[in-house]
C-alpha cells in the first residue's frame, strides 16, 4: 500500500517525467514505462495515477499551462501602467522557460494531439480563450472593438512560437516587438 503523501510527488514526478521523456524523443512515441522509469516508480503505479500515456501527458501539458498562466499573472502584476499591460502580456508569452527543449517539444505534440483527441482539444481551446480573454482587457485601451484585434495578435504569437521553436531558437525580444508592431497597425485608427 502507498504511503499517505507519496501521491502528489509520484504525480509531480510522473509529470516532469513525461516533459523529459516527450522532449528527448521529440514525439509521443515513449511508454508508459520509460515515463515511470525515469520518474523512479512502477508502470502499474503510473497506470494508478493516470490511466495511460495520454492522461499522463494532458497532466504534463495541464502542468505547462499552469506555468504559463503564472507566466503571464506575474507579468501583469508588475505592469502599474494599463497601457503597459499589452507589452507585458506578450512578453510573457516569450518567457526563456517556454523555450526549454523538453517543454518545446510537449507544445508541438500538443497542438498535434489536439486534432484527434477530445481532452487535448478541449485544454487547446482553454489556452486559446485565456490568450484572447487576457488581450482583448489588454487592447481596450487601444481600440475600441479589440476582440479582432486579439485575434490576429493570438494567432501570431503562436505563428511565432512555433516558427522560433522549430528554428531552436528563443525570440523573446523580437517576438515580442514583431507583435507589438502589429498591434501598433491594427489599432491605428480603431480608438
Amino acid at each position: 500500500m502507498a504511503r499517505i503523501g507519496k501521491e502528489p510527488q509520484r504525480r509531480a514526478a510522473l509529470v516532469a517525467a513525461t516533459i523529459s521523456e516527450v522532449g528527448a524523443a521529440g514525439s509521443l512515441d515513449v511508454t508508459v514505462g520509460q515515463i515511470a522509469r525515469r520518474a523512479g516508480v512502477s508502470s502499474a503505479l503510473a497506470h494508478h495515477y493516470f490511466g495511460g500515456k495520454t492522461d499522463i501527458f494532458l497532466a504534463a501539458m495541464r502542468h505547462i499551462l499552469t506555468e504559463y498562466s503564472a507566466e503571464v499573472r506575474a507579468a501583469l502584476k508588475r505592469t502599474t501602467v494599463p497601457e503597459a499591460r499589452l507589452r507585458a502580456l506578450v512578453a510573457a508569452n516569450f518567457a526563456q522557460s517556454f523555450f526549454e527543449p523538453a517543454t518545446v517539444a510537449a507544445w508541438l505534440n500538443f497542438y498535434v494531439l489536439a486534432q484527434r483527441d477530445p481532452q487535448a482539444a478541449r485544454l487547446l481551446r482553454i489556452y486559446k480563450r485565456r490568450l484572447r480573454s487576457n488581450l482583448i482587457a489588454a487592447l481596450r485601451l487601444h481600440a475600441s472593438d479589440p476582440a479582432p484585434v486579439a485575434d490576429t495578435l493570438g494567432a501570431l504569437i503562436d505563428g511565432l512560437y512555433l516558427r522560433a521553436a522549430l528554428g531552436g531558437t528563443a525570440m523573446g525580444a523580437e517576438a515580442t516587438e514583431q507583435v507589438m508592431d502589429c498591434a501598433e497597425a491594427l489599432t491605428r485608427g480603431r480608438t
